[in-house]
């Protein structure tokens, strides 16, 4: 009787699990749709679209309306095609009026603006959607199920498994059997050269963004019968997408399916049978394939950057004397502000000033290192729980907490920058995302260490520091220090060597510079600075969240940088200053705050692609033109005219 009853019950288990692996395929489906849209489109354009998940939930939202409130004209199917071809539409607008205009930036550029467009689409959702989640229709035909291994499959799954191999057919037949298809793959290869055989590229370009558009937005449309339609679908779906394109390889279709079917199966799978890991084990599968095979199942090595991150124009140079002055005239200025001001903008200028100090320590990897990070906030969140720690489990004080947090993200830094500075360009980026989330994953769920989602409570600071002013002059102080360390490391040799292996590997190799060495110390010192950062957040906020760990808050590094400038040595500071301030300020103004601020993103990008100091000091050392030429520097900073 055991043995029958032991025996049933692993034959149900069985079925459950085959049950769970059809509908991960069915998942599969809509996210193969995604990624094989962005795919495509940074094979040809070499962007990276992160306001493709905005273009998945618009057609999503737009299917909803078609099918719901318009349903008689066009049906459910036909409304999904509609919903999806004015998403496209729209898509290839942005191409027109947007992208067009900052082809030739460095690619860090154009992941800027379209992360503002991000940030507009999820305010206009809300405006026109509302803020409620909405339940579309069941299709038309497929509202059943049927009977497989005793258990009851949704009919409509089974159409999504079917789905994915049609489309995967149907796009190797456009791109091996057509003549745009044969042009799309010979741009994928070499642009310039489909260039000077007159092929017209713009057109080209926006006819391949408005495919990948409109195969992200049929990919929301398809998950309306499925799941409710929300304002968040964007950056759920995003950091997906981008996990399957990079395990797939950037640029292959046929990755992208084979990727997706994986990341959907780990996803439906991992539940069941690996429940504690379930959250990371999508990120470390990427990890692995990145570490044995840099560029992904299928793909093809990463072709040079347009631009090496931080090659400036103008060589850098240190402050004059003048320029100190100036400086620390601000920083006096800044110091009076507890005399006059309230609790409420000092908190505020706390805020601020701790992210001056997280962004300069990413603007260091990334200007002089060459290493743009997607999970910078990993280190951030070490260093706050590091000081958590210090104060819970060991009742140490404020100023041992501010130095344990930063050997917390010191460690992490050197743990994974180990492996991260083995690889380049976005396929590094999404190393460091993916080791950012099996952090975030492993501080989520340790809940008798961490507390999970309830947090760490009572970091408070010191008596001394405990008033508004006096952990605003702390904070200055420790933010004043740590970017003039980081200032004056650009400055030494250790930074002279990490930009000529940042410019030119081969050129480094040959002094005895080693590339992965030395950007590995900046990725160790970088971490070091941002946990030291994220020590004195714990402290602001008397409490730590897994949050801090979050996507959200790398992605803001990221801005801070770009906004700054980073052809510039200190641009962080200033674009730090000036996101956050602006951020806080309208989200207490308006509830349009993102509407607002990504579309102030988008103009900055597009009048100012060096970034605001960038741009300050490109007007600052314009020469006007002569006749013979003197006075004009050329790309080394010489002055020809003397120089003959």
């Amino acid at each position: 009787m055991i043995v029958a009853t032991q025996t049933a019950t692993k034959g149900a288990n069985v079925e459950l699990l085959l049950v769970q692996a059809l509908s991960g395929l069915a998942s599969a489906a809509s996210l193969f749709l995604v990624a094989s849209g962005l795919s495509i489109i940074f094979g040809v354009t070499r962007i990276v679209n992160f306001a493709h998940g905005a273009f998945y939930m618009l057609g999503a939202y737009m299917a909803y309306t078609l099918t719901s409130r318009f349903a008689g004209p066009l049906g459910f199917w036909g409304g999904l095609v509609v919903a999806s071809l004015i998403v496209a539409a729209l898509g290839a607008l942005m191409e027109m009026v947007l992208l067009r205009r900052i082809y030739q930036a460095p690619e860090l550029f154009q992941l800027l603006a379209t992360f503002g467009v991000t940030l507009m689409v999820q305010d206009l959702v809300v405006l026109i959607w509302g803020p409620d989640d909405l339940m579309g229709p069941r299709a038309p035909g497929f509202t059943g199920a049927f009977e497989l291994f005793g258990r009851r499959i949704p009919s409509y799954d089974a159409l999504l498994i079917v789905l994915g191999p049609l489309v995967l057919g149907l796009l190797w037949l456009l791109f091996h059997r057509t003549r745009w298809g044969v042009l799309v793959r010979a741009a994928t290869q070499d642009r310039d050269m489909v260039a000077c055989l007159g092929v017209n590229q713009k057109w080209l370009f926006t006819s391949v963004f408005a495919l990948g558009v409109f195969l992200a937005a049929l990919g929301g449309a398809l998950q309306i019968p499925r799941t409710t339609v929300t304002h968040a679908m964007d950056l759920s779906i995003i950091v997906e997408v981008f996990v399957v394109v990079v395990i797939g390889g950037l640029g292959s279709v046929t990755g992208a399916f084979f990727a997706a079917v994986l990341v959907s199966e780990l996803n439906a799978l991992g539940i069941l049978v690996l429940p504690k890991i379930s959250l990371i084990a999508v990120f470390l599968v990427m990890a692995v394939v990145l570490v044995v095979r840099p560029f992904g199942l299928l793909g093809k090595p990463e072709r040079a950057p347009r631009a090496a991150a931080g090659l400036s124009f103008r060589p850098w140079k240190p402050m004059t004397q003048i320029e100190r002055i100036g400086v620390a005239l601000i920083v006096a200025m800044a110091a009076l502000l507890p005399l006059f001001a309230g609790d409420y903008t000092l908190s505020v200028g706390s805020e601020i000033l701790v992210f001056v100090l997280f962004a300069s320590s990413l603007h260091f990897m990334m200007t002089v290192g060459g290493l743009a990070s997607f999970g910078h906030a990993a280190y951030f969140g070490l260093g706050a729980y590091g000081a958590a720690f210090a104060v819970k489990f060991l009742g140490a004080p404020m100023g041992v907490a501010l130095l344990i947090g930063p050997l917390f993200g010191m460690l992490g830094a050197i743990v994974s920058g180990w492996f991260c500075v083995r690889l380049t360009g976005v396929y590094f980026a999404m190393l460091t995302l993916a080791f950012a989330q099996i952090i975030w994953s492993v501080t989520f769920q340790w809940v008798e260490v961490t507390g999970g989602d309830n947090g760490l409570l009572g970091i408070w600071p010191a008596r001394w520091a405990s008033s508004p002013q006096g952990f605003f002059w702390l904070t200055l102080g420790i933010a004043v220090v740590g970017v003039a360390l980081l200032r004056m490391l650009v400055f030494s040799p250790f930074g002279f060597g990490l930009r000529a292996a940042r410019d030119s590997t081969l050129r480094a190799d040959a002094i005895g510079i080693n590339r992965k060495s030395v950007q590995w110390a900046a990725f160790v010192v970088s971490g070091t600075f941002a946990g030291l950062a994220g020590a004195l957040f714990a402290f602001l906020k008397g409490s730590v969240f897994p949050d801090s760990l979050a996507i959200p808050i790398s992605v803001d590094g990221l801005v801070m940088v770009l906004l700054g400038g980073i052809e510039t040595v200190s641009g962080a500071v200033v674009g730090a200053i000036v996101y956050k301030a602006l951020a806080i300020w309208l989200m207490s103004q308006t509830d349009l705050s993102k509407l607002i601020l990504g579309a102030i993103i988008v103009l900055l990008v597009v009048a100012s692609p060096k970034g605001i100091v960038g741009f300050i000091e490109h007007i600052r050392h314009r020469r006007p033109r002569t006749p013979t030429g003197a006075d004009v520097p050329d790309s080394l900073g010489i002055n020809m005219k003397a120089a003959e």
